[in-house]
């Protein structure tokens, strides 16, 4: 049985030092093209597989990022998950997913991971309160689109500009009985300034804002129940500006049950604007978030935070994008 070559062997054959060829293996220090192109082809003549284990070692570092959001039954988290796992694959780390399904236990068990050095670093979006463990200054977590701690920069959409968009959209319209829904306002989100810019705009223009809270984890029998009950306890609405795409679509199904049609009696725009969603639902008038930029903002973060560095949190721009719905 032929034994498997070492790096011994490699170093042998390329004629370098045994500390040269592990040097190039880690991709550590300065060498030589002419010493690199000869230490790969020895590699590849002798067939050698590296031993990940002790390159793990060496380089203190597992080469794998947990990412916890709520679902990737959204269109918004499947396309920022897919996004991520690209961004961190070009930096040479693989991605762990963990759909938290609104398990707080769960989400700490991705943490508990990273405690005991399993895996490098968290990019988090899940929605999952009071999780102690998040409140350590030195563990490298990025966070999308959720206010974990004071301590975890976060990589958000511009929502409070977003929720003047869509306002001032409707208004522009002649609306003047709009309606937005959001989250509960049960722990820290930057959503929120989507509300908070859907009531500022509502006042300057004489108008009284009202927003309807609908919980993100909630069955869509259940939140299509809840946005049905919006128009009945508010017949004369006549815009609705949600707080995702998702609402978006149940508000126009609900309004036809109540004899209003989208556009001539009812002037609806969601947020989020995922691919996917663009594709099957071309009509709907939304708030574009920036999912690709966004993920590659979050990856370059956590890489920051890996090599020590202390990094701020982002805010990225977003975009109407027009269609039949207002």
């Amino acid at each position: 049985m032929v034994k498997p070559a070492k790096l011994d062997d490699v170093a042998k054959l390329a004629g370098v030092s045994k500390n040269t060829a592990s040097r190039v293996l880690n991709h550590r220090g300065y060498l030589s093209q002419k010493t690199i192109d000869k230490v790969h082809a020895a590699m590849a003549e002798l067939n050698y597989r590296p031993n990940v284990i002790a390159r793990q070692l060496y380089r203190q570092q597992t080469g794998l990022v947990g990412l916890v959001f709520p679902t990737v039954n959204n269109p918004f988290f499947a396309e920022l998950e897919a996004a991520l796992e690209k961004a961190l694959y070009i930096h040479g780390f693989r991605a762990i997913m963990g759909n938290s399904e609104n398990n707080a236990k769960k989400e700490e068990q991705y943490l508990q991971l990273l405690l005991d050095h399993q895996i490098d670093g968290l990019i988090v979006g899940s929605h999952n309160t009071n999780i102690q463990g998040y409140h350590s200054t030195n563990l490298p977590i990025i966070s999308i689109e959720r206010i974990v701690s004071n301590q975890i920069p976060v990589v958000a959409s511009d929502n409070y500009q977003g929720g003047l968009l869509a306002t001032q959209r409707l208004l522009d319209a002649g609306c003047q009985h709009i309606i937005h829904t959001n989250y509960p306002q049960t722990f820290p989100s930057p959503n929120y300034d989507r509300q908070a810019a859907y009531e500022d705009q509502m006042r300057k223009h004489g108008l009284t804002p009202i927003t309807y809270s609908i919980p993100f984890d909630e069955p869509e029998s259940t939140k299509l129940q809840k946005i049905r009950q919006i128009f009945i306890d508010h017949p004369e609405i006549d815009g609705l500006f949600a707080d995702n795409d998702t609402n978006a679509r149940l508000t126009i199904t609900a309004a036809a049950t109540f004899g209003k049609h989208c556009p001539a009696d009812l002037k609806v725009i969601g947020y989020d604007g995922a691919a996917i969603t663009r594709l099957l639902f071309p009509e709907l008038t939304t708030i574009q978030q920036p999912i690709s930029e966004m993920a590659t903002t979050a990856v370059n973060l956590l890489i920051q935070r890996l090599n020590g560095h202390s990094v701020s949190s982002a805010t990225l721009p977003v975009k109407l994008i027009s269609g039949t719905t207002a």
